[in-house]
């Protein structure tokens, strides 16, 4: 019954009843008016079969109170002679039959129904008052006091349903499935009851002198065929009801099935074993997935104790924390551990206990176990290569700085301490002479010299480029750093032999000592203005720290203005490298490279400016020109290319990088999906949710993001799965090994390659000088590659022209 369709039709009958008498002629109109508006109400949703047995519900009802009518009243009252007392019976017995039926139709756990009940009760208190009235009037009772009462209780109840109705809120009668499934079955008892009365009623009528009349019989047949029928009709609404909760659970049934065979599945091809164990590590489920981890068949392990299996060196460790998550309810306890193999080795396996014991569903000890070796090999070796040079084997700057701070935390006077930089003369010459090749050479021979010049304890690193570092650690450190400079410079000394050319090197050495500094930065800054004052003296000399050396940072200030002045000045310009792809061969995009014309010093590289940028924040300026200038010139060259640019960690750090991302994506026009953001290793060291908020709202605008230098910082195997990264660089320092006939060198790169292939990331060898290296990257799967065997960064007019012309030396490779 729908809110606000039941208050109107209950009203419209109140008021009908109010202004009809009962023993008038408009009392004919309102029974008629009651009627259609009980008919008229929504009933309940249904299908034949209900629809049909609520009309021979009708019927029965209507049947059993016609042969009541007909013996106690409508007889009588005939028989007395008094007017119209047929057609009032009648209509008080279809008032009643419509009043009764309605009420059939409705389930009381619905709240339409406690709406409907109060007005069919009082038209059905209404009809059957109109009858016994006219069964006083035949006996010349006095029948109209008891009349009026009970047509004004009937109005009474209508008007309460009315109200009640009012109150109902919208919607609230509809009902789904389930409510009419569980209803209480008034529909199914009423007509029963019905016909039970009259029973009982037409046995008393002979024994009050009734007889017995063909009205009488006729009615009885109809009602015995009529409750029949309907036992026919309940029987088959039963069976399509039995049928519809079969269906129903055979769907379940298979549904479960279903989520039992995938639950199954996934179990039995995880990478994981899954085992259910007893409070005492009796293994009572395993998974079929330890015959393909670690190789053991599973009649091995059930109803065994995991204790007794696993060997005596994981079983104490194993056995204590089974008892540590036994002793929690719900608990999880992780741990890593050897597990032997089928093959006779140990694998380092991380095992996670889960205490299930007090689901009824588990009743015991879930282990999930993986082997993470491979992963822990690989993140060990990613993690050498973070502390150590990949050239030449030495500590680098990470470790420089972490011995440092230990070796000044460790002593107890800082006199103890001191610092050697070391910067060799002219090797940018030789790197621009020779080669790169020939430079790494010499940086090999270096180190050796270096490993040979310097005995144990003192530590021995390469920070980058043609620059070394030594901590002196012993109770006279300062006299013992200047004895080791001049040891290291006499080994220097003497001359190289690079590829039978004879190269005489020389450098210069800083030396600083931890008492002059606060902290080890301050200590390394002092070693790096002593060195420069070395460099300054002609190199092949060492200088040590005073308080006065400020003359090269008077040099760096100077420079920093300039800088300054550059960026204000147009002194800066762009040169682009391309970016290809290994076999098709073709251009696919390029990186933006800074330059700077210095009226002086003329074309200064990147490395003598970006690292000053960087100190003293320029570099974010710096930053926002060059991506602008970019994206202007990949628009400008009209084709689909993608334009890599450098972000620095100040950038990242300083105001909103993705703000500034997507400002010079509108001024320039340039599509966000092409251009892609590099960023090194040392950008996501600070692994914090601020710093991947950051990540995330640059991946928001569309760009794609680099990881740059890939293993040559602090390599790990998070990053690639918390940061969203598109693309991996391999830092050149990998590549350049490649073809040399290092398999190790080769294994790394292969390995960094799956890993980039593993994290859906394309990946991107940086420094490729020659074709066997094009050769072996294509083999292993590398997507693209950039180098000066490909192309040197070129001028914008220059790129353009390569862009049509294309890549020569790639096709002599192919």
């Amino acid at each position: 019954m729908t809110s606000g369709v039941a208050p109107g039709l209950l009203l419209l009958v109140m008021s009908a009843g109010v202004l009809a008498s009962p023993a008038g002629p408009g009392r004919l109109v309102f029974v008629v008016l009651a009627a259609l508006c009980l008919l008229a109400m929504p009933s309940p949703p249904g299908n034949r079969l209900t629809r049909l047995r609520t009309g021979i519900d009708a019927l029965l009802v209507g049947f059993s109170l016609f042969a009541t009518s007909w013996n106690f009243v409508i007889g009588p009252a005939t028989a007395a002679g008094v007017p119209d007392a047929g057609t009032h019976a009648l209509a008080d017995v279809l008032l009643a039959t419509v009043a009764l039926t309605a009420l059939a139709r409705w389930s009381p756990l619905r709240p339409g129904p406690r709406t409907l009940a109060p007005a069919c009760a009082g038209l059905t208190l209404m009809a059957v008052a109109d009858s016994v009235a006219l069964r006083l009037r035949a006996g010349g009772g006095d029948w109209q006091p008891a009349l009026v009462v009970a047509w004004c209780a009937g109005l009474g109840l209508i008007l309460l349903a009315a109200l009640r109705a009012l109150r109902l809120p919208a919607g609230a009668d509809a009902a789904d499935e389930d409510v009419r499934s569980g209803r209480w079955s008034v529909g199914v008892v009423l007509p029963y009851a019905v016909v039970l009365v009259t029973l009982l009623l037409n046995s008393v009528w002979p024994a009050l002198g009734g007889a017995t009349t063909p009205v009488g019989t006729w009615c009885r047949f109809l009602t015995i065929l009529l409750i029949v029928l309907r036992g026919v009709l309940l029987a088959r609404d039963n069976h399509l009801l039995a049928r519809r909760l079969e269906d129903r659970v055979t769907a379940r049934t298979a549904e479960l099935a279903n989520r039992e065979q995938r639950f199954r599945a996934l179990v039995e091809q995880s990478s994981e074993s899954l085992a259910i164990l007893e409070a005492d590590s009796t293994v009572r489920f395993q998974s079929s997935s330890i015959e393909r981890i670690f190789g053991f068949p599973l009649a091995t392990l059930v109803g065994r104790r995991l204790v007794d299996v696993v060997g005596m060196h994981a079983a104490p460790r194993i056995q204590a924390a089974i008892d540590d998550a036994a002793g929690r309810p719900g608990g999880i306890t992780t741990i890593e551990v050897l597990l032997p193999h089928e093959d006779g080795t140990r694998r380092l396996s991380e095992i996670t206990i889960t205490n299930l014991l007090d689901d009824p569903y588990v009743r015991g000890l879930v282990l999930n176990t993986r082997d993470v070796s491979e992963a822990r090999r690989l993140q060990e070796q990613l993690r050498h290569e973070a502390y150590h040079d990949a050239l030449t084997g030495l500590e680098n700057r990470a470790l420089f700085r972490e011995r440092l701070a230990a070796a000044v935390a460790g002593r107890p006077s800082r006199e103890h301490v001191s610092v050697l930089f070391l910067d060799l003369d002219g090797f940018k010459e030789v790197n621009d002479s020779l080669g790169h090749a020939a430079g790494d050479q010499l940086l090999v021979q270096v180190a050796g010299r270096l490993l040979r010049a310097v005995p144990a304890p003192h530590t021995v690193a390469r920070l980058g480029g043609d620059e070394f570092a030594v901590i002196a650690v012993s109770p006279d450190a300062r006299s013992d750093a200047e004895a080791l400079a001049a040891r290291i410079l006499e080994h220097l000394d003497e001359p190289f032999d690079i590829d039978g050319r004879v190269l005489h090197v020389g450098a210069g050495i800083g030396i600083a000592s931890a008492a002059d500094a606060s902290d080890i930065e301050q200590l390394q800054r002092n070693a790096d203005l002593a060195m420069y004052r070395a460099k300054d003296a002609g190199g092949g000399v060492y200088a040590t720290y005073h308080p006065k050396m400020h003359d090269a940072l008077m040099q760096r200030l100077s420079l920093a203005d300039d800088l300054r002045l550059a960026l204000e000045r147009d002194e800066l310009v762009l040169h682009y490298q391309p970016t290809v792809d290994l076999a098709a061969g073709t251009i696919i995009g390029f990186e933006a490279l800074v330059r700077w014309n210095h009226p002086a010093r003329g074309l200064v590289p990147p490395l003598e400016f970006i690292g000053l940028a960087e100190s003293t924040g320029l570099i974010v300026p710096l930053g926002r020109w060059v991506l602008g200038e970019a994206c202007r010139q990949a628009v400008a060259w009209g084709r689909p290319l993608k334009m890599a640019v450098n972000v620095s960690v100040r950038q990242f750090e300083a105001g909103d990088l993705s703000a500034t991302v997507a400002e010079v994506l509108a001024e320039t026009g340039m599509p966000a999906d092409r251009l892609c953001l590099e960023m090194t290793e040392s950008v996501l060291l600070t692994d914090t949710d601020e710093n991947l908020g950051r990540i995330v709202s640059l991946k928001a605008l569309g760009v794609l993001l680099a990881m740059d230098d890939f293993g040559t910082g602090y390599s790990s195997l998070a990053y690639l799965r918390r940061f969203p990264m598109d693309v991996l660089k391999i830092d050149r320092s990998f590549v350049d090994r490649l073809g040399a006939g290092d398999a190790e060198d080769e294994t790394l790169v292969r390995t960094i390659v799956r890993l980039g292939q593993r994290f859906g990331m394309q990946t991107v060898a940086e420094g490729v000088e020659n074709a066997a290296q094009v050769a072996l990257l294509r083999e292993m799967g590398c997507d693209y590659g950039q180098g000066y065997f490909l192309s040197r960064p070129l001028p914008s007019a220059d790129a353009g022209r390569l862009l049509e012309a294309g890549l020569p030396a790639l096709t002599v490779a192919n």
